[in-house]
């Protein structure tokens, strides 16, 4: 209002009155329904602009209104909308300045120079590439929005997983042992304490790695930003697996060909759960007590292969049937490759391999032929 007070004073026009300011209340009361009907809004504020200009008042801030209705409009996705009432307002404008002026007051107007038309249309095409830019910018950020988030689920649904993995291998191998003990011990309980005795203590003592491990987890989870308290397990620590699998009555072999340089601290935690994973399948499934374990390290490549020559006793230790899936995603995580299936000659085998970054500095041994 005040801005259309001090417009008045310079152009010659019909003065504010009542009518005038009404239009005015207009023009800006409807843009109160911008956010939930834009199409009204825009519609609304222009046809009481066209009226504002057809009564002959003063030009002024009421082209405000206009520009905030049509920014509301084309950011809610209402461009047709948006355009058809900037253009009816333009064309309306173009009609009354050049032909009914002679009609419509103020009286003894006359028809408006070009000059003016340009800068009308001028106005017109600014509100709308400004609306369009806003409207091009503010997609923009809801995608980019839209992709954080995803990436955000997408991230903790790999933690999720990851987390899952650790946890299934951690206790998949320990409950099999305890298991395995604890058929022992209540079996000679009674006719040789002294063994059930050994089977106890090893319990005690897989049951409380387990703990460990799955306390570091479960850390890990609780704070992800924090450094682990204790390292990854790798494939150094096969010597306490083999112990474990000692326990349980499995004999394991252990072979290293080549001379490892320094493997990556995720593809050492992947092999070494893939050890550990088939080794508890070779417990829970397999009839055969030894197992054997081949290690090779070579140019850019590391390769694991996990023997048994059963047969399998289709028994079930508790398992879940997830650690051959949990093998497969550990692998192709980190670019590598795994199979798993029945040996030629009976038994089974687990084989992956890993890619290894062009900085290690593996040395191949002489190659020998695989045998069944």
């Amino acid at each position: 209002m005040a801005g259309s007070n001090f417009a008045a004073e310079s152009q010659g026009r019909e003065p504010l009155d009542v009518f005038a300011r009404i239009l005015l209340f207009l023009a800006v009361a409807v843009l109160l329904f911008r956010h939930r009907h834009p199409v009204v809004a825009v519609a609304g504020t222009s046809a009481a602009t066209l009226v504002y200009l057809g009564a002959g008042y003063p030009y002024g801030p009421v082209f405000v209104a206009v520009a905030v209705g049509c920014f509301s409009a084309i950011v809610a996705g209402h461009r047709r909308a948006a355009w058809w009432s900037l253009g009816v307002l333009w064309a309306g404008h173009l009609l009354l300045a050049h032909w009914l002026y002679r009609w419509l007051p103020p009286a003894g107007d006359g028809a408006a120079g070009w000059g003016q038309e340009a800068v009308v249309t001028a106005w017109v095409i600014a509100i709308a590439a400004a609306a369009e830019l806003l409207r091009v910018r503010r997609e923009q950020w809801a995608a980019a929005r839209a992709e954080q988030e995803a990436a955000d689920r997408r991230r903790a649904d790999e933690e999720r997983l990851r987390m899952a993995r650790e946890l299934h291998d951690v206790l998949a191998h320990s409950i099999s042992v305890i298991n395995v003990q604890a058929g022992v011990g209540l079996a000679l309980l009674d006719a040789d304490p002294e063994q059930a005795r050994v089977a106890l203590t090893t319990i005690k003592s897989a049951s409380k790695e387990a703990l460990g491990e799955v306390r570091q987890v479960l850390a890990n989870l609780r704070t992800p930003g924090d450094a682990p308290r204790a390292p990854a397990p790798g494939l150094d620590r096969l010597p306490e697996l083999v112990e474990q699998a000692s326990g349980a009555g499995l004999s394991v072999t252990v072979e290293t060909e080549g001379e490892g340089g320094t493997v990556p601290p995720g593809t050492d935690l992947a092999a070494f759960r893939i050890v550990q994973e088939a080794l508890t399948n070779v417990v829970r499934h397999s009839g055969s007590r030894t197992a054997r374990v081949r290690i090779a390290h070579g140019p850019g490549r590391l390769r694991l292969r996990i023997d048994d020559e059963g047969p399998a006793t289709g028994g079930d230790a508790g398992g879940s049937g997830s650690g051959l899936i949990g093998m497969r995603e550990r692998a192709a995580a980190l670019g590598g490759t795994i199979e798993a299936g029945p040996r030629p000659g009976g038994g089974f085998r687990v084989s992956a391999e890993f890619p290894l970054p062009p900085g290690s500095k593996d040395r191949v041994a002489p190659q020998e032929e695989e045998t069944p």
